[in-house]
């Protein structure tokens, strides 16, 4: 346990590695599905509901709809390997993330086949959260899924943005970006969303597949362009013809489209805050939309830390930085990696163990990347702790092997699954001054 000395004389008691924690833990409680999504049920219709949906909260959330839903109900709706849960009317199929795999195709034609044929009194409820991108897979044209995996790598180890890659996905895919909706039509749409991107923009949020969408194929081609892609012939042809446009704010088929947000990333960094004040710890929000190098945001982060640590700016010690949003790691190395590793990894070796940093960055869905981590901790004695046990810090960032480090110190965190996702959880906690 520390104690921590207020300007007023006062001494509260906080054992700093479990305040983190907690934090998280209250980050990712205040977006569980059954905690936040029954008050944003839309009323039954006269006709039939069907429900649909992707992602890592998809099983989940569809959960959650059944628990609260009066009358009849059926659908499907895919999610991760190892995130699904039961349900007794809505299927639930577990896929690949984040490169697709064919179970992700074959629910994807599910799900089209259950929204076609309605009527204008029927119901499409869809269940839409961060994942839902790959897990919604359905090449377009003669696009093969090879293809369109190699094309989904190249894109997640490039360090496009989330916003970058789902453009290219939207106008690749025959389900998403507006065209599940289009598909529906004309029975009412009503998503409800959990949010894992910067900026809760809808169509970025699993592609869009029940809004229209802004970008264009040339946008999709662009942006192949500008990360050095070298997409198949089959693709170029696809973005080079009319069938690869999204439905726009203007189709008809739109109409009846409306959507939801039932969790964002602002919502799970309040109550991490809740925490911290609750511990008689300040904390600032430094932003839910974050995005950028992982190891970049990392020093920028330390700092911030350090500003607070010797001129008491933007906040005096003790004190936490808070910030959600999602980075990007461009592969270089060989080693094991994760955005939040990579984060903390950087975060650490910039602080150098002053003013008493100690920090927390994992994924609200428990999987950091694709590692079987959902984050990592640092302490003020990580790289004293490394160097002891012989690991070279920076040539292991220079590596990508930041889930290495940490798994040498024991300070990964595993949580399994979360079943929900509100993308990057951070928190740095300054305890000391210089």
């Amino acid at each position: 346990m520390r104690s921590v000395v207020h300007d007023d004389g006062s001494k509260v008691s906080t054992d700093y590695r479990a305040l983190l924690l907690d934090m998280f833990r209250a980050a990712v409680s205040s977006a569980t599905p059954d905690a936040c999504l029954s008050r944003h049920l839309p009323e039954p219709p006269t006709g039939r509901t069907i429900v649909v949906g992707a992602g890592k909260a998809a099983a989940s959330m569809a959960a959650a709809v059944e628990a609260s839903w009066s009358g009849p109900i059926e659908g499907v709706v895919v999610t991760r390997y190892g995130h699904g849960c039961r349900c007794r009317h809505i299927e639930v199929v577990q896929a690949a993330h984040p490169v697709p795999d064919e179970a992700g195709v074959r629910a994807a034609r599910s799900i089209l086949e259950r929204v076609s044929g309605l009527t204008s009194d029927d119901l499409v409820l869809v269940l839409i959260s961060g994942g839902g991108s790959a897990l919604l897979s359905l090449p377009a044209g003669a696009i093969s899924l090879a293809e369109k995996q190699s094309v989904n790598r190249a894109l997640l180890n490039c360090g496009a943005r989330i916003s970058e890659i789902n453009t290219v996905r939207k106008h690749l895919s025959d389900i998403k970006g507006g065209r599940l909706a289009a598909a529906a039509a004309p029975a009412k749409v009503v998503t409800l969303a959990i949010s894992d991107v910067p900026g809760d923009d809808p169509s970025t949020i699993a592609s869009g597949p029940t809004v229209p969408d802004d970008t264009t194929s040339e946008d999709a081609l662009a942006i192949l362009v500008k990360y050095g892609i070298a997409a198949p012939d089959s693709i170029v042809r696809h973005l080079k013809s009319k069938a690869s446009e999204t439905p726009k704010p203007t189709d008809p088929r739109l109409k009846e489209v409306s959507f939801r947000l039932v969790a964002t990333p602002q919502k799970a960094m309040e109550a991490a805050a809740r925490v911290a004040r609750d511990a008689g710890i300040a904390s600032i929000i430094l932003g839910s939309s974050i995005e950028g190098e992982a190891r970049d945001v990392g020093l920028v982060h330390a700092g911030i830390a350090r500003q607070c640590g010797e001129w008491g700016q933007p906040l005096e010690i003790p004190c936490v930085l808070i910030s959600g949003g999602e980075t990007t790691v461009t592969v270089a190395g060989k080693g094991r990696g994760g955005r939040n590793a990579e984060f903390l990894l950087s975060l650490g070796i910039a602080a150098e163990g002053k003013n008493g940093v100690w920090a927390i960055a994992a994924d609200t869905d428990g999987i950091d990347g694709t590692e079987d981590n959902a984050g990592a901790i640092v302490t003020p004695e990580t790289l004293a702790r490394a160097a002891a046990a012989g690991i070279d810090v920076k040539a292991s960032l220079a590596a990508n092997d930041a889930y290495g480090v940490f798994a040498r110190l024991d300070d990964l965190i595993i949580t399994g699954p979360t079943l929900t996702n509100v993308n990057d959880f951070r928190a740095v906690l300054i305890t000391r001054r210089s």
